[in-house]
């Protein structure tokens, strides 16, 4: 019942909110339990095979004609939050307001060959997330998270059984 009543907190405008910690602490843990459901398909499924969205491939043919040289492998507050890439990540992000949460707010890990920790974990818009995201799947720079973090194969054993 707390979790469907502040799930529909969330759905309110912010302005209603002006700076209430227990909202930001809600979507803190919303942020977090979606970094870690991405983190766990990522490491479960080869990169090139995950779809994040119907839309993946507008969403990469922008990011890329928006941002050709974005270099995806390691991001930093400056180079996503900047006066200038701020503006530029706007107008993208414009370009896809008709898909729900684009603009919530979720984490992005910096370094693409790590895992998510604090040290490892930006504060970006969904949309953001997806673009780098996909750009990333495609262009090969979480094959390494996937073969350093999947999961050991589960071993299946043929059980017979015995009679005397």
């Amino acid at each position: 019942m707390d979790l469907m009543q502040s799930a529909s907190l969330l759905c309110r405008p912010a302005e209603e909110f002006g700076n209430d910690g227990l909202v930001e602490e809600m979507w803190a843990v919303k942020a977090m339990d979606h970094a870690e459901i991405y983190f766990n398909l990522l490491t479960s499924v080869h990169p090139s095979l995950l779809r994040l969205t119907p839309y993946d491939d507008q969403i990469y043919q922008t990011f890329r004609q928006d941002f050709p040289d974005l270099k995806i492998d390691l991001l930093t507050d400056d180079i996503l939050k900047s006066t200038k890439a701020k503006l530029s990540w706007r107008q993208f992000a414009e370009k896809f307001n008709k898909l729900e949460d684009y603009s919530y707010g979720t984490l992005l890990r910096a370094d693409a060959s790590k895992e998510f920790s604090p040290e490892n974990s930006l504060l970006v818009v969904r949309i953001q997330f997806l673009a780098v995201e996909i750009a990333r799947n495609r262009e090969g720079f979480n094959d390494e998270v996937y073969r350093k973090f999947r999961p050991p194969p589960k071993l299946i054993t043929r059980t017979t059984a015995v009679t005397d």
